[in-house]
């Protein structure tokens, strides 16, 4: 991993509007339906978690290290500091934010994920443009995380996530949102809407749906590069043949929130020639 830029050489983001919370707490969620909503870039950080991964491997990481050798079965049994550790959960802020910096200034970026932390943010000079975290109840984190249908290990990690944002948050007097039982997605989106909507009326946004496809295939092109990542490992269950995942249409239409189920391996390459088809939703057609 590089070494962080002292504070003064480090470049302002003033075109970033950043979300975080524990696992569970919907951050995913929101954000793409926001950026879609709005024509914004969406980051996501766990779309980046092998790439981050394999970054920490090449600088010669432990924990990251550690991680790749053992067996899926003891990594999940190690203590809870260890389990914490070998996530790179504080590195990995460090390498958004680098994410972050080599993406083009316009239009607006929403990025969310469980690395975003305040301090991560904190470091961005000037401050940024806008954060929440999301902080779900008990009970909701534990009824998603059921849903999710995870072994003990993940979700040891997740509960542990939990306390340590908090804390974080607390510390740094950052915004926080309360997910409850009673929060609808629509209802915290509009209540995130809220929080960022002097810098959504700022802009800049895409104007076209030829710009908004540009960022849907972006978006949909980091999933791909995920997968890809993880069924690379040796250690890796399944392939892209039979990896299923739900592709946003780039059909580029603000009102359009349609998805495609598309096996990993049939999603269209290459990803950067122009003429490359692009995944729409039955009676969509290609942007303008």
């Amino acid at each position: 991993m590089s070494r962080p830029l002292p504070p003064e050489d480090q470049p302002p983001l003033p075109h970033v509007l950043w979300i975080g919370g524990p696992p569970a707490a919907g951050k995913t969620t929101v954000a793409r339906l926001i950026a879609r909503r709005h024509g914004l870039r969406w980051y996501n950080a766990d779309a980046h978690t092998w790439e981050h991964r394999d970054r920490a491997i090449a600088a010669g990481h432990p924990a990251a290290i550690r991680f790749e050798a053992l067996s899926r079965a003891e990594r999940w049994s190690v203590p809870e500091a260890e389990l914490i550790a070998m996530s790179l959960h504080h590195e990995r802020g460090r390498m958004v934010v680098d994410d972050l910096r080599a993406l083009p200034p316009a239009p607006l970026t929403i990025a969310e994920g469980t690395p975003i932390t305040p301090a991560v943010v904190a470091t961005i000079p000037g401050g940024p443009a806008a954060s929440v975290w999301l902080q779900p109840s008990a009970e909701v984190q534990r009824a998603r995380l059921r849903e999710r249908g995870l072994s003990a290990g993940p979700r040891t990690l997740y509960r542990s996530l939990v306390g340590e944002i908090e804390a974080e948050v607390a510390e740094y007097g950052a915004r926080r949102l309360l997910i409850d039982e009673d929060s609808g997605v629509e209802e915290t989106v509009e209540a995130i809407e809220k929080i960022f909507a002097g810098v959504l009326g700022a802009g800049p946004v895409a104007e076209t749906a030829g710009e908004r496809a540009r960022l849907l295939r972006y978006a949909n092109r980091a999933t791909v590069a995920q997968y890809e990542a993880f069924f690379a490992r040796p250690w890796s269950p399944g392939d892209a043949r039979t990896a299923v995942h739900a592709f946003a249409c780039e059909c580029g239409r603000l009102d359009c929130r349609d998805d495609i189920d598309l096996a990993i391996a049939d999603f269209p390459a290459p990803p950067d020639d122009a003429t490359s088809p692009p995944v729409l939703a039955p009676g969509h057609h290609r942007a303008e």
